[in-house]
């Protein structure tokens, strides 16, 4: 295995130790560069955060903003370029292949499209028997009892195991997904946009179904959603990406009445059924991470901008208890 360049835990940002409780998962100076046609796409640039046991951490920022690349970098389904990801105090991208795939039973994934993330060859109850016999859960014996008491869990009847994932609604294979992910018996879950692709009418039913199993599971959670109200819901602290780049961390009622980085405030202003007075309105569109601006990779859309944004890249800094942001300006009407 090649060596990866590590991020000096001397220059960490104190966001990134903000939990009070030992820390299941640590993200330390998270970096994912893509290289191809003569470009190098900076989708994750240097994220450092930590997640308490039972914790759900929010993740949010526009398209493009590294939300998903984060949340895959976190699980190793993508390699870093720099930086590393400790679960459970192991750091999985030092993991040998065949360690990994063992070590994958305390960490999984529910992914945006639940159709996509199934195998249409496969019945349900073989997708979660997989699952079950490839972690070691149970017997083949127990199999089938373990795969309906997963179905009902996730409020699906045991007889649907025979069934094609044709056969179930949009939600009722999210569901699916969710029991999937369960199957392992994790203690930490990326959630990656978990109901945008879902039917209005039944969003909140599995956003329910998710707070309810982290509750009772004691799961701690990423939670990514370009839906401020449901992240809102959901989360204990909430980390804003713009660019790949963190802009603010917080606990969700802090940064959700007084935003403390533009950035989050445009967002808040812009979001349906918002409560704060629209007075930000973000300009343009988010640049391209192959070429980011110079400095505070906001500033080309930040009213508030100024000649030294421009060079200096400003560092994740405490304004509040648990509170931080990325920005130089103290003297902004927010």
């Amino acid at each position: 295995m090649s060596a990866r360049p590590m991020t000096d835990e001397a220059t960490l940002p104190p966001a990134a130790f903000a939990t009070a409780a030992k820390p299941l998962v640590r993200a330390v100076g998270m970096r994912k560069h893509f290289e191809g046609d003569g470009h190098v796409v900076r989708a994750v640039q240097d994220v450092s955060f930590e997640l308490a046991p039972g914790e759900v951490l929010g993740l949010v920022g526009e398209s493009g903003s590294g939300k998903s690349t984060l949340g895959r970098l976190v699980l190793r389904l993508l390699e870093a370029t720099a930086g590393r990801a400790e679960v459970d105090g192991t750091d999985i991208h030092a993991l040998p292949r065949a360690q990994l795939r063992r070590f994958r039973r305390k960490m999984q994934m529910v992914f945006q499209d639940p159709f996509a993330s199934l195998n249409p060859r496969m019945t349900v109850g073989a997708a979660l028997a997989e699952s079950l016999l490839l972690h070691g859960v149970c017997t083949r014996a127990q199999v089938r009892e373990r795969s309906a008491a997963l179905l009902a869990r996730v409020g699906l009847r045991p007889d649907m195991l025979d069934r094609y994932p044709k056969a179930f609604s949009g939600g009722q294979r999210q569901r699916v997904a969710i029991a999937r992910a369960l199957a392992p018996e994790p203690r930490f879950i990326v959630a990656d946009e978990p109901v945008s692709a879902l039917d209005v009418s039944v969003q909140a039913e599995i956003v329910n179904l998710l707070q309810d199993l982290q509750r009772d599971l004691g799961l701690a959670m990423l939670f990514i959603s370009h839906d401020l109200s449901v992240v809102e819901s959901v989360s204990d602290r909430v980390m804003v990406l713009y660019l790949g780049r963190t802009m603010e961390i917080a606990p969700t009622e802090a940064l959700y009445r007084r935003p403390a980085h533009p950035y989050t405030a445009a967002l808040l202003q812009a979001a349906p059924g918002g409560q704060r007075e629209r007075t930000l309105v973000l300009r343009g569109e988010i640049p391209s991470p192959a070429a980011p601006p110079s400095g505070c990779v906001f500033r080309t859309r930040c009213p508030f901008a100024i000649e030294a944004c421009a060079r200096e890249v400003p560092e994740l800094r405490a304004v509040g208890a648990g509170h931080f942001k990325a920005c130089i300006r103290d003297d902004l009407p927010l």
